[in-house]
Formats: structure tokens, C-alpha cells, sequence
């Protein structure tokens, strides 16, 4: 497993081979397996996540009743009247409450790299094929591409909200969606990690503050930011909008504001949303 962003991209030129194929080759070392059964292996994560996508059900709530049927809103707006920010943008918004909504409603998912962060490597991921008709092969690669980037986060700070806030779960996934997606249009190595930085900058200080102890609200809703902010982190990449923070000290920032976080806003439920009158109330129903 790689340590830094910037060893990636190194390895990339040094090699002469793309971010995709650095992190392949290193995993299924890692693995101790042949570079053809991993790519298999690999495949089988992407079928998972457009199977989660799949077997949304429009009219299915979660147990507690808070989340459910709101993707469906989403498509009716999207295909009826058309929405504000645009087919793609409004395909991942979508997707992204459809792979939610079916975690909270006890579906197979895939924790990418949390359960209640599940949505946003989807959303990007699927929309992106289903719109540019891309190749399963290539979408493994920038799934590869996503891993990598995660890789390097969980190495160099942390994917858990109990210990770093949402910023580590929500945060995380749309730095690891803004890089695939970048790797995608076809953009570099810098590229890539410039993009995944954009995108771990914005949600820097997310808070982790789940309504009644359920990855429910906000945490869905918060699956919709984190995959619209790699869509437009993804973009600034490829316009030549670089971090000015380089990326791997942009993890470390993260894991120090994680670390600076109080308790309350770290998958406690003691504070933030979860202790307004409001999110207190809906929890006592709960008990």
C-alpha cells in the first residue's frame, strides 16, 4: 500500500505506467495474486455497485422510516421537468440517494469506503458509464484509480467517522470519485491527486453527527454533496485548477482536524444535527 499521493505519481513517471496500472500492479503484489485475477476481483466490487444501484425500490423505506422513496422525487424532477444543475450532475444526484436509501434499507451495498459514505463512488461511477457508454474494463481501471486514492488516505490519516468525523467517510469517497472521474476524461497523474485534494478540501470539518445513532440523516443527503463535489472537483483538474495545498498535506490536514474534533461530532450522535430538538425528538421516538 502506498504511504502518499505524490509516491503514486512518481511510480507513475518513473514506471512509465498510468495511476490505474501502478495500483494494480501494487495491489495484486500485495495479494499475492496475478494481475488478471485481481482485475476479476476488481470487476466484481463495480457489478456490486451497479447492483446496489439496481435494486433501489422506489417505494421501500428504512425500518426507522426517515429515509426511503426520495430518489424517486429525484428521477420524476430529473426526467419530467428537468433540474437546474443538468442531466449528468442530476443523474448522480439520483444514484447517489438510490445506493443510500437501499444501505438504509438493509440492501447490499459496497462500503466505498464506508457504508455511509456508499453512495458517492457509485453515483459517479455508473452515471459516468451510462452517459459516455464507457467500457466495464475502463470503469475497473478508475475504480482502481478510487481504491488507490483511499489507499493512501486510510494510510496517512482515516475512512472512520467515529474517529475523524464525516470528513473521513463522506470527505474520503468524493476525494476517491473526483480522481476516478478525472482518470476517466483522460487526465494525468497530477491531475488525479489534484483533483481528489480539491475534493477532500471542500469537505474538510464535516462533521459526523448521525440523527438518533442511524446513517440515515444526514448521511444520505450528505452522499448527494460528497458525489456533486467530485463531479466539480473532477472538472477543476481537468481545467488546470490545481491545490494549492499539495494533496498529500491535505490528508494530513484532515486527520488533524479529526483529531481536534470533540467527541460529540464523531459518529456519537451526542451532538451537531443529531442533538437539535428536533433530531432528540426523533430519536426518543426511536427507542
Amino acid at each position: 500500500m502506498f504511504h502518499s499521493l505524490e509516491e503514486i505519481k512518481t511510480r507513475c513517471v518513473e514506471d512509465n505506467k498510468s495511476f490505474y496500472e501502478v495500483i494494480a500492479l501494487e495491489d495484486a503484489k500485495e495479494q499475492n495474486c496475478s494481475l488478471s485475477e485481481h482485475f476479476s476481483h476488481m470487476k466484481y466490487f463495480y457489478g456490486a455497485m451497479k447492483d446496489s444501484d439496481l435494486q433501489y425500490q422506489a417505494n421501500l423505506k428504512s425500518h426507522s422510516g426517515l429515509v426511503g422513496t426520495e430518489a424517486e422525487k429525484v428521477r420524476k424532477r430529473r426526467t419530467e421537468n428537468g433540474l437546474l444543475c443538468g442531466e449528468f450532475t442530476g443523474l448522480v444526484m439520483e444514484k447517489a440517494l438510490r445506493v443510500s436509501e437501499s444501505n438504509a434499507c438493509m440492501k447490499r451495498i459496497v462500503a466505498a469506503p464506508t457504508a455511509g459514505s456508499c453512495g458517492v463512488v457509485p453515483a459517479t461511477l455508473v452515471s459516468f458509464q451510462e452517459t459516455y457508454n464507457t467500457s466495464e474494463a475502463r470503469m475497473v481501471e478508475a475504480l482502481y484509480v478510487a481504491a488507490g486514492i483511499g489507499g493512501v488516505i486510510a494510510s496517512r490519516a482515516t475512512l472512520s467517522g467515529a474517529e475523524g468525523g464525516c470528513q473521513a467517510e463522506i470527505g474520503s469517497a468524493s476525494a476517491m470519485a473526483a480522481g476516478a472521474l478525472v482518470y476517466l476524461m483522460g487526465g494525468d497523474a497530477n491531475q488525479i491527486i489534484h483533483g481528489a485534494a480539491i475534493a477532500l478540501k471542500g469537505l474538510l470539518g464535516l462533521a459526523c453527527d448521525p440523527v438518533a445513532g442511524l446513517v440515515e440523516v444526514p448521511c444520505v443527503k450528505r452522499n448527494v454533496i460528497g458525489a456533486i463535489n467530485a463531479v466539480s472537483s473532477a472538472d477543476l483538474a481537468m481545467s488546470g485548477v490545481f491545490s494549492r495545498i499539495p494533496p498529500d498535506e491535505v490528508i494530513d490536514a484532515m486527520k488533524n482536524i479529526g483529531r481536534s474534533m470533540s467527541p460529540a461530532i464523531r459518529e456519537t450522535g451526542a451532538g451537531g444535527l443529531a442533538a437539535t430538538p428536533t433530531g432528540r425528538k426523533i430519536a426518543a421516538k426511536l427507542i
